[in-house]
């Protein structure tokens, strides 16, 4: 539980909070009013306290590894990495893609700042995504930004430390709580998947006093794994849970200070829970309207009409992710949904749950998705098509394949250049077969990335392709 007090480290004026504070007095506290306010900050706050749980569960490994045996996990202050393509088994981040390989680490950069490691990618497209607790970006460092080979450092907002020689570039975290993911472009093929290994080795991160100056290697194919413990079936590991987000809102006042504009929520939020810890009553009442919030707006967040912006043939596509600012909507939603996108500068995303008639995307109905001659997504990276079902994973299949794009070297295009890819439950036989996105006899989605994208993208000039049913 946290008083008002607990967040007087964040700057906020002292005349703000007196002014917002609530009444002292439980009667004074209309119940729909503690409701309101409470809902919103469920809203407001999710994504915060998704980073935080999942720092505490992802940090927990005792070395590198992979938790489940799928997803890169390791203590605070490392990093992880896959070694190929994610597991379709994963379940700790939804939405992921098969065109890279991950890792993935946590940082309390209030105790220490970390080195990361960069090898020579050559023409191979990469992207170092930095997080902080709000799920913002942070630092520049990838394809997309010309960066150079070499050791980078990730400082905390207080660091004041001495940078040592050998280090490329400083990123500074505007909250002590980071967290790190790279992704490195890798063809579905054998021979890249060799090809990719001596770099894959070579990405690491560690604290500042392990650093020596020298490129340091881990045969990421040879890790231990962790044990997941339980999970909740096809979905997504339940990282924000209602019964006990009143604490867990308090850490999140305490530890990740205001943005400008945010003293007036802060004092409105860090009052609310003074006075549900005065009054069990009022605490009651906190805590249904956390768990309302949970039923209404956590399924609508899986909902991708509902995130982004209208994109033309049915399609939704991503708008501030990952450079949220106050859109908290967004924010919450892609934290529910598909948590940990590129900005915009890196990837393009569009989803959709529908056909381009508007109806829901089945396994029951066969659909065809044409890309015509000369008009597939323009990109300086890759782009890829892939099909999620009802919980935002891969759909298991016979021939192991979630999505299709850059990366599938056995696709087939038509004699005047143009690609047709097939999605449904059924063979479109064996003949298109290449082309075929297996879904499940159920409600699904696509997903359509574009890792460095052209203008066409980025201006809206593009629009992504009709679905028909065939």
């Amino acid at each position: 539980m946290v008083a008002a007090s607990g967040i007087g480290g964040s700057g906020m004026n002292e005349a703000v909070r007196a002014g917002l504070a609530m009444p002292s007095g439980a009667s004074a506290l209309e119940p729909s009013y503690v409701s309101s306010v409470a809902q919103f900050a469920y809203v407001w706050g999710y994504p915060m306290v998704n980073m935080m749980n999942r720092r505490t569960r992802l940090g927990a490994a005792p070395e590198p590894g992979r938790l489940g045996g799928v997803l890169p996990a390791s203590p605070i202050g490392q990093i992880a990495m896959l070694n190929d393509y994610i597991e379709p088994a994963e379940r700790f981040i939804a939405c992921p893609n098969q065109d890279v390989v991950y890792g993935l680490g946590f940082f309390s950069l209030d105790e220490q700042p970390v080195v990361v490691q960069v090898p020579d990618f050559g023409d191979r497209f990469y992207v170092y995504a930095f997080y902080d607790a709000r799920t913002d970006q942070f630092g520049d460092l990838g394809s997309p930004y010309g960066s150079t080979p070499g050791h980078y450092l990730l400082v905390g907002p207080d660091w004041h430390g001495e940078v040592p020689a050998g280090i490329t570039d400083v990123f500074r975290s505007p909250t002590a709580l980071a967290n790190a993911i790279p992704r490195i472009f890798m063809d579905d093929t054998d021979e890249d998947r060799a090809a990719i290994q001596p770099l894959v080795n070579q990405v690491m991160v560690y604290p500042l006093t392990d650093y020596t100056g020298e490129m340091k290697t881990k045969d990421w194919s040879d890790v231990p794994s962790f044990d997941a413990g339980p999970n909740a079936g096809g979905a997504e590991t339940k990282w924000v849970r209602p019964e006990t987000f009143f604490d867990q809102l308090g850490e999140v006042l305490a530890t990740v200070a205001p943005q400008p504009g945010e003293d007036a929520l802060y004092a409105q939020f860090t009052a609310l829970l003074d006075a549900g810890a005065r009054d069990p009553e009022i605490r009651a009442g906190i805590e249904a309207a956390f768990h309302a919030a949970d039923e209404t707006f956590a399924p609508h967040a899986m909902q991708w009409r509902y995130n982004g912006r209208d994109a033309a043939n049915g399609w939704n596509r991503s708008v501030n992710n990952s450079q949220w600012g106050l859109d908290y909507h967004n924010r919450a939603a892609t934290s529910r949904s598909n948590m940990f996108e590129n900005r915009p500068n890196e990837t393009q995303y569009f989803y959709t749950d529908d056909d381009s008639d508007g109806n829901q995307l089945t396994g029951g109905q066969e659909y065809s998705v044409v890309f015509a001659a000369g008009d597939l997504p323009p990109v300086d990276g890759f782009w890829s098509l892939t099909m999620y079902d009802d919980d935002h994973f891969f759909y298991p299949n016979d021939l192991r394949r979630y999505s299709l794009g850059t990366k599938n070297k056995s696709i087939v295009y038509g004699d005047d250049g143009s690609l047709t890819i097939y999605v449904g439950h059924t063979s479109p036989g064996a003949d298109l077969e290449a082309n075929w996105l297996p879904a499940p006899d159920a409600t699904f989605s696509l997903y359509l990335r574009a890792y460095g994208a052209k203008p066409g993208i980025t201006e809206g000039t593009w629009v992504p392709p009709v679905i028909t049913r065939r």
